[in-house]
């Protein structure tokens, strides 16, 4: 392995599995996204010479599959796939996780973003904003819409007892 493999494999490949859930919940199809990352760390390969050491590596990947992912929908080939039954049927065990999850899969698609790299994902408005290539003011509407619309969905639930328990802070 040259050193510029292995300076990518060491700086790319940790990365995999975050942007693997991200990817899944963009796209809500398993198979779009692990497509999604593919073409992602291809992409990120192929312009490794152009990364510049010391910047934010996970913010520079995750901007290629968010550019990825909007060029396929540029193209006529990106299709978001509602939650399927086999989606549900795995989240019986975990009803909270289901209701959740479905109610992210409500969002749009840019509220969706927003709230993933956000909360999820860990990144700062002001991260978000140059990944997107939106102001941050934008960014900071968006998840604050994105947040409302998941406590409209999500209120029923909370009502009803139901998943109470996932959504408490620490028990004392």
């Amino acid at each position: 392995m040259t050193s510029r493999e292995h300076e990518f494999s060491e700086m790319a490949l940790p990365q995999a599995s975050s942007l693997l859930r991200f990817a899944r919940r963009l796209t809500s199809d398993p198979a779009a996204a692990e497509d999604l990352v593919q073409e992602t760390l291809m992409r990120a390969w192929r312009g490794f010479d152009q990364f510049r050491g010391g910047s934010n590596a996970r913010a520079w990947l995750f901007r290629i599959l968010l550019n990825t992912f909007y060029g396929q929908g540029r193209k006529g080939r990106l299709t978001l796939v509602p939650l399927g039954e086999t989606d549900k049927a795995g989240a019986h065990s975990n009803n909270a996780a289901f209701e959740i999850t479905d109610a992210l899969a409500k969002l749009p698609v840019d509220q969706r973003t927003v709230l993933m790299l956000g909360v999820v994902e860990g990144f700062t408005c002001r991260e978000m904003s140059e990944m997107l290539h939106i102001p941050m003011g934008t960014v900071m509407s968006r998840l604050s819409r994105a947040r409302q619309a998941m406590r409209l969905q999500l209120e029923p639930t909370l009502k009803d007892g139901a998943g109470s328990r996932a959504y408490s802070h620490k028990e004392s």
